[in-house]
């Protein structure tokens, strides 16, 4: 199974693996995030450490428990042959109603199959006024025409 698009990436190639990787996580569905990343995959997620579809899956299980309306925008920072740095930020709420703007960079390499074997992500939240979100599009991808991270001065 593969992944297009594959290493080694362009400009253009790396755009579009990071819109993938925003449309996926914007299902907030594990099953259909999780096959992205290959069988012994290593992340660090803030504190957490995990290794593989297993503690993947059961991650984000947990993380779209709690993060409610989760809405995500990532941005292409800069890349390699089989490497890519992403900034972004997504906005949730809270089982509370506490309203969140969620900052992070992460930087990903990928096996040749383009499944992402490493993937290392720094997180910040900011609690914010439920007036000041800015990610109004109904649930799932963000639709083509939605202003990106730069647009938005993020």
């Amino acid at each position: 199974m593969t992944r297009p698009p594959l290493p080694p990436f362009t400009q253009d190639t790396a755009r579009q693996k990071v819109r993938a990787a925003e449309n996926a996580w914007n299902t907030r569905s594990p099953d259909t995030v999780t096959p992205a990343y290959t069988e012994d995959s290593v992340w660090r997620n803030r504190a957490d450490f995990l290794t593989g579809h297993t503690d993947i899956h059961a991650f984000l299980t947990k993380k779209w428990a709690r993060e409610n309306e989760y809405r995500l925008i990532k941005e292409l920072w800069a890349h390699s042959d089989n490497r890519i740095a992403v900034r972004f930020a997504y906005e949730w709420q809270d089982n509370a109603g506490n309203w969140f703007r969620s900052y992070g960079n992460e930087n990903w390499e990928f096996d040749e199959d383009g499944r992402m074997k490493h993937r290392l992500a720094s997180i910040n939240d900011l609690p914010i006024n439920v007036e000041d979100r800015l990610f109004h599009w109904p649930a799932g991808p963000r639709p083509d025409d939605h202003p990106s991270l730069s647009d938005l001065d993020l």
